[in-house]
């Protein structure tokens, strides 16, 4: 009697963004330490997510670029023991990135119906972000030749405006020329981190997702610097063969924020 053909399983990815981790065990943002946000958030992972096909780390790994910081990132999350991949972001140091971790920092990723495409868009002594000629060249390139595939492509910057006046000035910005090359049909999502906020809109085709740093919070519509009191988190996916996506965000749910707005700023 024939088989009844199932359709391919999912691929079950998450996405782990702005960990600002220090060389110190004991580095704070704002009085909240850094680390033990990141294992609650990871912790609160293993609860939900007991297969992950793929984990996607998109900048601002560490608050001060050292060694023992990327170090101590690879640490607490080899602990999911999965494939994992970093790009770097405003407060990284991309040669360390690759000097600690060279096998994770790679542009592309093919895994099932799916191409995953990492972008550098970090400028070197600079908050904001730009995705330098070398970089675009290399999107082309990986989207040129996805073929059947379905591409998610990640960055670090923002590529639109989130209605935060603040952090207008700090995104992406040569954002027309990512987003021109986006809007083709193969592209379903651009994933990015930085905003320390969750984000999900569809424009012209395309879904753009942000996802809640793992330490401290940005308070969402702030026309200044603000930051809330809500708990850190990581975005799931699930990218299906014919080119659906399903996503939401969790927050590690027993980890108690409790910031002190006289400790040293963000």
């Amino acid at each position: 009697m024939p088989q009844p053909n199932h359709p391919p399983a999912p691929i079950h990815v998450v996405q782990l963004t702005d960990a600002h981790l220090f060389a110190d065990p004991a580095g704070t943002l704002l009085g909240l330490n850094t680390r033990d946000s990141l294992s609650h958030v990871i912790a609160q992972v293993r609860r939900e997510q007991p297969r992950i096909d793929l984990l996607l780390c998109t900048g601002d790994l560490s608050q001060d670029g050292s060694v023992a910081s990327y170090e101590a990132f690879r640490e607490l999350t080899a602990v999911l023991d999965v494939p994992t991949r970093w790009l770097p972001g405003n407060h990284d140091e991309a040669r360390v990135m690759v000097e600690v971790a060279p096998a994770l920092v790679q542009a592309v990723t093919d895994i099932g119906a799916w191409r995953i495409v990492m972008l550098d868009s970090a400028v070197a002594g600079a908050t904001h972000g730009l995705l330098e000629p070398a970089q675009l060249a290399a999107l082309d390139t990986a989207l040129a030749g996805a073929g059947e595939r379905h591409c998610l492509v990640c960055c670090h910057h923002q590529p639109v405006g989130i209605g935060c006046a603040w952090i207008a000035p700090i995104g992406l910005r040569n954002a027309d020329e990512l987003l021109a090359r986006l809007r083709q049909p193969r592209v379903k999502a651009l994933l990015w981190g930085h905003i320390h906020q969750p984000w999900d809109e569809q424009r012209d085709g395309l879904r753009l997702l942000a996802t809640p740093s793992t330490c401290i919070q940005f308070a969402p519509g702030s026309e200044e610097f603000k930051v809330s009191e809500e708990q850190p988190g990581y975005r799931w996916l699930r990218l299906h063969a014919d080119g659906r996506l399903e996503t939401g965000v969790e927050r590690a749910r027993d980890f108690l924020v409790t910031l002190d707005f006289d400790s040293p700023g963000y």
